[in-house]
């Protein structure tokens, strides 16, 4: 579905020093620890809203990889945006940033609009996400490849669900840098709403995956390394926390690696 033509709020992200965070966290919370392989592995982006009626059936096709379908290949986010939130229902989980991010990665790619549902596949659209062949074959064709990044992610979440730590890329030889940048998204599983206005009014919504914070580095040599401290949202549960983290062509859209750390433990 296009997207309506009212304004957008946009913010510049936020976010506090690494080290006050690991100040307050206590030694028993979840660690989240992960490390990207030799091969590529493959960012797939939903971009939904609660207030869009054809957004559900996308939602549920994303929280298979949680649940039915896990694939280890696939870094999965779902990134709610706020163009629809002036439509009848304010969606929860929407955010200006992952509104603005959208609108990059069409620029990116030269795309005419940005709509929801999209599916974004290692940074490029893929609007036939529902057809039986072109998915997998579009996520064998990226895993296949030599990574070009290796990423490396080393956090802790505290019992109050707020999530500190690193993550670090190294680029491959002859990667240059001077459009790349480091992104790494807090997620959560096992999100609910009632929607009571809007398209969606009377549905309960289930969603997996959900962006609730994000933080990125531009890189400016072959070796980066960025902290971040992401707070807790009164609905955050520390045990249906996970990260991703990727590495990104500006220009082109184009995600040379990503990792996620799986529930943290």
């Amino acid at each position: 579905m296009h997207r309506p033509s009212f304004a957008i709020a946009r913010f510049t992200a936020r976010f506090l020093p690494a080290l006050l965070a690991c100040a307050a966290i206590p030694a028993h919370a979840l660690q989240c620890k992960a490390a990207s392989g030799p091969q590529t592995r493959a960012l797939v982006e939903l971009y939904t809203s609660e207030g869009c009626s054809s957004c559900p059936p996308a939602d549920r096709w994303l929280s298979r990889f949680a649940h039915d379908r896990p694939d280890s290949r696939v870094v999965p986010v779902e990134f709610h945006v706020d163009y629809w939130d002036l439509d009848g229902w304010k969606d929860p989980y929407s955010d200006p940033r992952y509104t603005l991010r959208q609108d990059r990665l069409q620029k990116a790619t030269g795309a005419r609009f940005v709509y929801t549902p999209q599916v974004v596949v290692g940074g490029r659209d893929m609007p036939d996400w529902r057809s039986g062949w072109r998915f997998p074959l579009a996520v064998a064709h990226i895993t296949t490849q030599p990574a070009r990044a290796a990423l490396a992610i080393d956090a802790t979440v505290a019992d109050d669900a707020s999530i500190g730590g690193t993550v670090e890329a190294t680029l491959g030889p002859g990667t240059p840098t001077d459009q790349l940048s480091l992104f790494v998204v807090a997620l959560q599983n096992g999100l609910a709403s009632r929607v009571t206005a809007g398209e969606n009014s009377g549905e309960r919504l289930k969603h997996d995956f959900v962006a609730r914070d994000m933080a990125s580095l531009a890189l400016s040599q072959s070796a980066g390394r960025l902290e971040f401290a992401f707070k807790p949202h009164a609905d955050w549960a520390a045990g249906s926390m996970s990260l991703a983290a990727f590495v990104q062509d500006r220009k082109t859209g184009e995600v040379l690696q990503a990792v996620s750390t799986g529930a943290c433990r």
